[in-house]
C-alpha cells in the first residue's frame, strides 16, 4: 500500500498509462495543462509539481483553449494519446465546457479534471459555489454531465481507483470516446489516503480492430455488387484508424469514386484517379453530382452531419440504400443502412476481400474522372483569381498552398474558411488537413494549431483564422511563445463574421450583427490585430496584396519563432458554388421582402429532402 493524496494518486495512474495498437504503444497521456486557482493549486497542482517530468505540466492562457490544444494533439496521435486539463472551481470549471463539447462532439478524447466545492460542505458556501435551494449536491461541474462521455464526482479517496479505471476504459474506445470528466472536490484532493500499489504499475490499454459480422458483411457486399453507380464517403473514422492504405486499395481495385467529409479529408491524396473531393454543403460539384444519381452509397467513420448529407438532399436516386461502416453503432445503423460495426481498416479489408473480382462499368470510372478534372480546373482559377484592390480568400489559401510542402498542415475551425478550404485545398497527406467541423468553434484555430504541432514537431503547421475568430480566442500564441512551439498563422483581417454575413444576406436577413463598424456608420473600427499578435510575443508581417503575402508567407515559413502574418482581403468574393443546399429555416412570415423571396426559396430548397428511412 501506498500512502499518497488523491492529487498526487491520480497524477501517479495517469502517468503509468499507455495504448497499444498494431503493436505500437504511446503514452495515453502526455501531460497536463493546468490553470491554478483555490481550489487545484495545493491538490493537482501541488502533485504536478511533485511529479515534474513523469507527468509533463504545461502552462496554458485560458481554459477553454487548453482542451482545445489536448483535442488538436489527441486527433493528430489518431485518438491514442491526449493530455488532462485541470482547473479551480467556478468560472475557469465553466469555461472548460466549450471544450468539453466540442471533444465529445468530434468523438476526440481528453481528460477534464475540475476542481469542485468541499465535500465536507464544512465552509460552504465557499468562494464561487453555486447556491441552489432545491439541492445540496449540485455543482456548476454538473454542467459537465451532457457534454461528457463519462462523468463521475470524486467525493471519497476509496472512490478513485475504480473511478479512474472507468475513466480510462472510456477515452480509450474508439466507439465511445470523447471528454471524460472526473469532477474533484478541492478537499478530497488534498486528503491522504492509503492506496493498493498496483493502481499504479503500467497499464496498457490496446485499442483492437474488431471486423464486421459475417452476416452483416454478406449483405454489404451483396448490395454493393448490385449497384450500377456506388459512392464512397470516407469520414474521420477512416483516418483515425489508419485505413488510407486499404481505402485506397479498394478504390482501385474496384474503382468506386471516393468523397470525403470535412474530418475525411485526406483520406485520398487529391489527385487519385478515384478521389472526387468534398462532399455535401461545402463540398466539389464533381462528388455532389454523383452522390446526387448514387444508388449504393458507403460510409466509412463517418457520421453523416448535416454538412455532410448537404441537408438530406444530396443523395437524391429514389432507391439508394447505405451501406455504414462505423466503429460506433450508432453511425452504423444511421440512414437504414446495412451496419458494418467494426474498426475501418478491418472492415476497410474485408469488403476489399469480398468484392474481389468486381468493379464499377468503365464509363461510370471514366465519369468520376472528368468530373474531378473539371472541379481541378475550378480550383485553380479560384486560386489564381487576380482580383483586386484586395485579394480574394481563395488566393489566399492558393498560396498557402503553393508554398506548402506535402507533409504539411492547415488548421482552421470555423468562418467561410472551412467550406473554402473544404473545396479548394489540395490534401496530400492523411494529417495535412485539420479543420475542426464538428462544433466548428470560433477560437479553436490557434490553440489546436498549438496541439497538432505539439503532437508532430517534425511538421510544418499553418493556422488558418479569420478575425472574428482571432478575436474570440488568441491568447495562446503567448503559450506558443512560451513553449518553443512554432506556428504560422494566417490572420485574414475582413473586419467581421463574414460567413455569417453571407449565410444572413441568403437568408434575407441583410448581413444584420455580422460587420465590425461604428455604431450608426460604416466606418472600419480601428483594430489593429496585428498589433496585437506582436503584443502576445509572435513575430508579425503585414500584407495586402497576393504578392506581398507570398513572400511574408515564405519569410514566416523560414522563421524558427511563431509568426502571424496579417492580410486583408474582399469579403465580396465567394467561393466557387457548390450545387448543394443547407437548411437554415427563414421566418415563415416578415415585413421585409427580403425575407419574404428568402423564404420562398428555402420552401423550394426543402422539397428537394429524404427521409433516408
Amino acid at each position: 500500500m501506498t500512502v499518497l493524496t488523491v492529487a498526487q494518486a491520480t497524477v501517479r495512474f495517469l502517468a503509468n498509462q499507455w495504448t497499444e495498437r498494431d503493436g505500437v504503444r504511446q503514452r495515453l497521456f502526455a501531460g497536463c495543462f493546468g490553470i491554478f486557482g483555490h481550489g487545484n493549486v495545493a491538490g493537482l497542482g501541488q502533485a504536478l509539481l511533485e511529479a515534474g517530468d513523469a507527468l509533463p505540466y504545461h502552462l496554458p492562457r485560458n481554459e477553454q483553449a487548453m482542451v482545445h490544444t489536448a483535442v488538436g494533439y489527441a486527433r493528430m496521435r489518431n485518438r491514442l494519446s491526449t493530455f488532462a486539463c485541470t482547473t479551480s472551481i467556478g468560472p475557469g470549471a465553466t469555461n472548460m465546457v466549450t471544450g468539453a463539447a466540442l471533444a465529445t462532439i468530434n468523438r476526440v478524447p481528453v481528460l477534464l479534471l475540475p476542481a469542485d466545492t468541499f465535500a465536507t460542505r464544512v465552509a460552504s458556501p465557499v468562494l464561487q459555489e453555486l447556491e441552489l435551494p432545491g439541492s445540496l449536491d449540485v455543482s456548476v461541474n454538473d454542467c459537465f454531465r451532457p457534454v461528457s462521455v463519462f462523468f463521475d464526482r470524486i467525493s471519497r479517496p476509496e472512490q478513485l481507483a475504480s473511478s479512474l479505471l472507468a475513466a480510462t476504459r472510456v477515452i480509450t474506445d474508439p466507439a465511445a470516446t470523447g471528454a471524460v470528466t472526473l469532477a474533484m472536490p478541492q478537499d478530497v484532493q488534498a486528503e491522504a489516503h492509503d492506496f493498493p500499489e498496483e493502481l499504479f504499475a503500467e497499464r496498457v490499454w490496446k485499442v483492437r480492430r474488431p471486423a464486421p459480422a459475417a452476416e452483416d458483411l454478406a449483405e454489404a457486399v451483396e448490395l454493393i455488387r448490385t449497384a450500377r453507380r456506388p459512392l464512397l464517403v470516407s469520414g474521420g473514422g477512416t483516418i483515425y484508424s489508419e485505413a488510407t492504405g486499404a481505402l485506397r486499395a479498394l478504390a482501385e481495385a474496384t474503382g468506386i469514386p471516393v468523397a470525403e467529409t470535412q474530418a475525411g479529408k485526406g483520406s485520398l491524396p487529391f489527385d487519385h484517379p478515384s478521389a472526387v473531393g468534398a462532399i455535401g454543403a461545402t463540398g466539389t460539384t464533381a462528388a455532389n453530382t454523383l452522390a446526387r444519381e448514387a444508388d449504393v452509397v458507403i460510409g466509412v467513420g463517418t457520421r453523416w452531419s448535416d454538412f455532410t448529407t448537404a441537408s438530406r438532399t444530396a443523395f437524391q436516386h429514389p432507391g439508394v440504400r447505405f451501406v455504414n461502416l462505423n466503429v460506433a453503432p450508432v453511425d452504423a445503423y444511421k440512414h437504414a443502412g446495412v451496419p458494418l460495426v467494426a474498426d475501418a481498416r478491418a472492415g476497410l479489408l474485408a469488403l476489399a476481400d469480398g468484392l474481389r473480382g468486381w468493379s464499377v462499368e468503365g464509363d461510370y470510372a471514366a465519369l468520376a474522372v472528368r468530373l474531378a478534372q473539371e472541379w481541378e480546373r475550378t480550383v485553380t482559377r479560384a486560386h489564381t483569381l487576380g482580383h483586386g484592390p484586395l485579394p480574394a480568400q481563395s488566393e489566399i489559401i492558393g498560396v498557402v498552398q503553393e508554398l506548402s510542402e506535402p507533409a504539411d498542415v492547415v488548421v482552421c475551425a470555423a468562418g467561410s474558411m472551412p467550406g473554402d478550404l473544404h473545396k479548394l485545398w489540395r490534401t496530400r497527406d492523411p494529417k495535412g488537413y485539420h479543420v475542426e467541423y464538428g462544433y466548428s468553434c470560433m477560437g479553436y484555430e490557434i490553440a489546436g494549431g498549438l496541439g497538432v504541432k505539439m503532437a508532430d514537431p517534425s511538421r510544418e503547421v499553418t493556422v488558418m483564422v479569420g478575425d472574428g475568430s482571432y478575436l474570440m480566442m488568441a491568447q495562446e500564441i503567448a503559450t506558443a511563445v512560451q513553449e518553443g512551439v512554432k506556428l504560422t498563422i494566417v490572420l485574414v483581417q475582413n473586419h467581421g463574421f463574414q460567413s455569417i454575413g453571407a449565410l444572413s444576406e441568403s437568408l434575407g436577413s441583410q448581413r444584420f450583427g455580422t460587420r465590425y463598424r461604428y455604431r450608426g456608420a460604416d466606418a472600419l473600427l480601428p483594430v489593429d490585430l496585428a498589433a496585437n499578435a506582436a503584443s502576445l510575443g509572435a513575430q508579425v508581417l503585414r500584407a495586402s496584396t497576393v504578392e506581398e503575402f507570398r513572400k511574408a508567407l515564405a519569410q514566416a515559413r523560414a522563421a524558427e519563432v511563431t509568426t502571424v502574418v496579417h492580410v486583408e482581403t474582399d469579403p465580396s468574393v465567394p467561393a466557387p458554388d457548390s450545387e448543394s443546399w443547407w437548411d437554415v429555416p427563414v421566418a415563415q412570415v416578415s415585413e421585409l421582402e427580403s425575407t419574404r423571396r428568402a423564404r420562398v426559396a428555402y420552401e423550394e430548397g426543402r422539397r428537394a429532402q429524404r427521409p433516408l428511412l
